[in-house]
């Protein structure tokens, strides 16, 4: 039998991925060990026209000239059309030190047309603390473009009121961060679970007994050395152990708007029937007793047996084999001509009469 996938469909079946070993790193983070957000605000100059005439650019532009020792007179009004007004921003990533650089992001804060040709000049980062942490200047690299004709219709390909400066802000202070003090570290895993939190535990004791504890879903503590370099080192083994998490919660996760359906590998079906249009689905279960033979060693053993009927209303109908998986089922809708929104009902459907066992998002 060929089976046909919707196109508009996409199962992403977990159950046919063995879960294999993973390094630490892969798996969690380091307490204390975090990126930090920088804002400033500043001014573009140098647009071929594209920039903007409002009053905070005005008021920015004068101020600029003032701390120059050019004073404009209040009723003098400039035409800057080559200025805008920005939003600068950054990432300081854990550990970088004064004097190193870091790539920023620039954006038009007013009605400037485009940012191309435009260059920055210097502006101060802020963190949330109120410190300077970064000053930013350069020449900005646009890759959007826009073109606009006299009848107003207008062209855009890409954002050109975006750039970037690679390595445009230098850096002035450093972040002080947590990893040097203290007599422990602390692993925080990025998706919480009990079970993976003591698999993580158990691994960093077995190479060093006693060293470790699991604070809760998320966090694992392991005593570490007090010496910063003993602690470099240290934590160079640790990230690198390996483990096997444990597996993921039962889900389907339905994106309501481009149709995705993804399905964890422990979403189990129990017997149900549901009919949807011209189309219906049969879920059946028997329990089938297993006995060894007079002679034979053994214990007796009751399994339970599936099979799904789907038919629409042209009479075509589909029978599955003892074993069925809810991947079954999808393909089985899919085999009939049902569409994203069918596969998204039946589910739904399911889930209301206590049929699947597993939590049903909707996002």
């Amino acid at each position: 039998m060929k089976v046909v996938i919707n196109t508009f469909i996409l199962l992403a079946l977990l159950a046919s991925l063995s879960v294999s070993a993973q390094r630490i790193k892969d798996l969690a983070d380091v307490a204390g060990v975090r990126s930090n957000q920088l804002v400033g605000y500043g001014l573009v100059v140098g647009l071929p026209g594209t920039g903007e005439q409002s009053p905070f650019t005005e008021q920015s532009f004068k101020t600029m000239l003032s701390n120059f020792g050019i004073t404009m007179p209040e009723k003098l009004k400039p035409k800057i059309k080559n200025v805008a007004a920005v939003a600068v921003h950054a990432e300081l990533r854990a550990f970088t030190k004064t004097g190193q650089t870091i790539d920023v992001t620039v954006s038009s804060m007013g009605s400037a047309n485009s940012l191309r040709g435009g260059t920055l000049l210097q502006t101060i980062l802020m963190g949330i603390d109120g410190n300077a942490y970064a000053v930013a200047q350069g020449s900005l690299i646009v890759s959007g473009l826009g073109a606009q004709g006299l009848d107003g219709s207008q062209v855009l390909v890409n954002i050109p009121t975006v750039g970037r400066i690679a390595n445009g802000a230098i850096v002035e202070r450093e972040v002080k961060s947590p990893f040097s003090s203290g007599d422990h570290i602390t692993f925080n895993l990025r998706h919480s679970d009990f079970t993976t939190a003591k698999r993580l535990s158990d691994t960093i004791n077995n190479l060093i007994s006693g060293s470790a504890k699991a604070l809760d879903a998320t966090s694992v503590r392991v005593r570490a050395p007090r010496d910063i370099s003993d602690r470099v080192s240290f934590l160079s083994v640790l990230e690198n152990l390996e483990f096997e998490p444990a597996s993921p919660a039962a889900r389907i996760i339905v994106n309501s708007r481009t149709g995705t359906i993804v399905i964890g590998s422990e979403v189990k079906l129990l017997a149900a029937a549901i009919t949807h249009g011209g189309i219906t689905v049969t879920i059946n279960e028997v329990q089938d007793v297993s006995q060894p033979n007079a002679f034979a060693e053994g214990e007796t053993v009751v399994t339970n047996q599936s099979a799904i009927n789907v038919s629409n209303s042209d009479a075509r109908m589909f029978v599955f084999k003892p074993g069925v998986t809810l991947e079954t089922l999808v393909r089985a809708i899919n085999e009939v001509g049902a569409g994203p929104g069918d596969v998204m009902a039946i589910l739904e459907a399911l889930d209301q009469a206590g049929a699947i066992r597993g939590e049903l998002i909707i996002i």
